[in-house]
């Protein structure tokens, strides 16, 4: 994993996150360090492997895994069975 910055760091304890950011640019900064330390950009990923990758910082996966759909860090297949990172990760 990538080095995160001192906000995002600070949403972190012993490697975990400990809360998803309610507020949008601390979530942003979130999602921005989660889909260039975790997700190669050219490969594809399955949910499964997606899902894999985000419970080694949190539990609830969907909600990260949504979060990084909606803002256009992953982009999904229209079956929503295969995810690749954006090339700029945002």
């Amino acid at each position: 994993m990538s080095e995160p910055t001192q906000s995002v760091a600070a949403l972190f304890r012993h490697g975990r996150l400990t809360a998803i950011p309610r507020r949008t640019a601390p979530r942003a900064a979130l999602l921005d360090h989660l889909a260039t330390s975790l997700f190669e950009p050219a490969r594809e990923y399955s949910e499964p492997e997606v899902n894999e990758a985000l419970r080694t910082v949190h539990d609830d996966c969907s909600a990260l895994r949504r979060y990084l759909v909606e803002t256009g860090r992953l982009t999904r297949t229209r079956d929503g069975r295969c995810y690749r990172r954006t090339a700029d990760g945002a």
